[in-house]
């Protein structure tokens, strides 16, 4: 990241304003907007069956300003660098030819416009138009990827309702889809033609059900086309003052869509419990990602770095499917640490072949109120030679305005 723009940043965020009532004229709700800076400083190394290691030592920076409300318009645009230390130490993604050999870190150096949008409320209806941010439910189907250092993000119509009580009704159109490759890379953008429709219902702490439908088209990506049906029930219950049961059951189908040159028609399925207290939670899980004529399940505009294992073995389903039997453990250690880890059995959907298993942990701590420190680890051995051996680390720190 260029100095300048540090000093920009800084000099930025010294001129905030003071928290002032609603603007009473447009002037006003410039005046009264917010500036946000986010830097995240990461190193993250890999060992992977066949390939050089990489090291890759990035800063991604954001800078962002939103208006305040003023008659019920909003307006906010954001910038995004991320920079590497040394760029052919890790693969671009196969941006940078140098780096060919080296194992891939999905983090590309990149300039871009992060978000622009303008977004109308009236009563409990918003309407945001431009490129955004979209997280539905627990990201399983569209997420922001927000582990990368590039974020994505999509050039949409995004509409979401809360008019009727406990329920979150949520449409989207959706123009391009940003991806976290950068728009240098060939599959940076996707041209899209896309609707995504959630509906959740808070019934009770007990149980919020979700039913979606996301009808994905892209022109230039047209095998990732797909019609994703489905519902999904998650909640907690109290067992006792110290511990809760928490749960969730999901279950989709899917299909080719539109321009997609696939024919295929597969199930989707994901049951979790655990007990949850104060001290730490444990949570077993399993997930299937069925296939039907050699295509496997397809999630395309997930966060996919939070499923199947930080190893991101499985970024695109196999064609045999994915099973994915899994144990979860958090636990608040001393000194304000926060501990997860998972592992994971992986095999095929389809004629039950082991694929491999995967150990993750982390450890987390916050410094204030702005400052998260971050160590990670994640360490896959494979049981099939279709897949590579990989070890993953990282060491970071973020720091939030």
């Amino acid at each position: 990241m260029k100095p300048s723009l540090v000093l920009l940043s800084l000099a930025a965020l010294a001129a905030l304003p003071a928290i002032a009532a609603e603007p009473a004229s447009l002037s006003d709700a410039f005046a009264q907007g917010k500036y946000s800076l986010n830097a995240r400083l990461r190193y993250e190394g890999v060992q992977q069956t066949g390939l050089l290691d990489a090291n890759a030592l990035t800063l991604r920076t954001r800078l962002g300003y939103t208006t305040a409300k003023f008659a019920g318009w909003q307006l906010s645009a954001e910038g995004e660098n991320v920079a590497a230390l040394d760029g052919d130490a890790y693969s671009q993604s196969g941006l940078n030819p140098a780096a060919a050999r080296r194992a891939v870190v999905g983090d590309p150096e990149t300039t871009e416009l992060n978000q622009l949008w303008l977004a109308y409320s009236f009563d409990q209806t918003t309407a945001t138009l431009g490129r955004q941010k979209l997280i539905l439910d627990n990201a399983r189907f569209v997420g922001d990827v927000g582990w990368r250092q590039n974020q994505q993000t999509f050039d949409a119509l995004v509409v979401q309702d809360k008019t009727l009580a406990h329920t979150t009704v949520t449409y989207a159109y959706l123009d391009q889809i940003n991806r976290v490759f950068s728009r240098r890379h060939a599959q940076g953008r996707w041209n899209s033609d896309s609707h995504v429709l959630n509906v959740a219902y808070a019934a009770s702490p007990a149980a919020t059900v979700t039913g979606y439908a996301y009808l994905l088209d892209f022109a230039n990506a047209a095998a990732n086309s797909c019609a994703t049906y489905g519902v999904s029930v998650a909640g907690a219950q109290k067992v006792n003052d110290a511990l809760k049961f928490t749960y969730r059951a999901e279950l989709a189908t899917q299909s080719d869509y539109s321009s997609s040159p696939l024919s295929y028609t597969t199930l989707y399925h994901c049951f979790e419990a655990g007990l949850a207290a104060k001290s730490g939670s444990l949570t077993l899980g399993h997930e299937l990602l069925g296939s039907d004529r050699n295509v496997g399940f397809k999630t395309p505009l997930a966060t996919l770095h939070a499923f199947n294992g930080w190893a991101d073995l499985f970024l695109a389903t196999p064609a045999a499917g994915l099973r994915d039997v899994y144990v979860k453990g958090t636990a608040a250690l001393p000194s304000a640490v926060a501990l997860t880890a998972f592992y994971h059995w992986f095999e095929a959907a389809k004629g039950g072949a082991d694929y491999g298993t995967e150990f993750d942990v982390m450890a987390t701590r916050k410094f204030g109120s702005r400052v998260t420190a971050a160590v990670k680890a994640a360490e896959f051995r494979r049981d099939s030679l279709a897949f590579a051996n990989v070890r993953k680390v990282w060491l970071q720190v973020e720091f939030a305005y």
